[in-house]
């Protein structure tokens, strides 16, 4: 359908009907992600304060893959990893137990991530799931929650590290 616009020149016009391609569809969950970080207020954790969900698991994201492995962490990423478990993890007073000596990143033996580990003042450590503790203290948009029926706790819809 060809419309003429006033200058003279012919302008085709919009497709009506239901269908939506895929540009409109990036767009439109681009909305919805935006809309979800928007209904969430801030929280704080430690001295750090983060303005969305979004924000905050980013930043932990960051953090595991950019420390060094068995490393302990640096007192500011302590209080804010100790902050994060005491306010986000289900059970955090079993976790932390008698008290915790120091945080570090660390290779989980079983899933073969790099993941934050807990170390107790009595030389036990433990990991936990940076995901879970965020998800409970300032909800995360659906493609970030951990997707529980198939173990996999990337945000990746490929469980494979490969690709396709």
């Amino acid at each position: 359908m060809l419309k003429e616009c006033e200058c003279g020149a012919e302008k085709r016009g919009r497709e009506e009907g239901n269908v939506e391609g895929r540009d409109s569809k990036r767009r439109k969950q681009k909305v919805e992600e935006s809309l979800e970080e928007v209904r969430t207020e801030g929280a704080s954790l430690g001295p750090k304060v983060f303005g969305s969900a979004t924000e905050m698991y980013r930043y932990f994201l960051k953090l595991v893959h950019s420390w060094s492995a068995n490393l302990d962490l640096n007192q500011y990423e302590h209080l804010v990893l100790l902050d994060l478990l005491k306010k986000g993890h289900p059970e955090s007073t079993i976790k932390i137990g008698e008290g915790i000596k120091a945080f570090q990143v660390r290779d989980h033996p079983i899933w073969n991530t790099r993941c934050f580990f807990l170390i107790r003042v009595n030389g036990s450590s433990d990991a936990f799931s940076f995901r879970k503790c965020v998800d409970k203290i300032l909800p995360l948009p659906s493609h970030l929650k951990v997707d529980s029926s198939s173990g996999n706790s990337s945000g990746n819809r490929n469980s494979s590290r490969g690709g396709r």
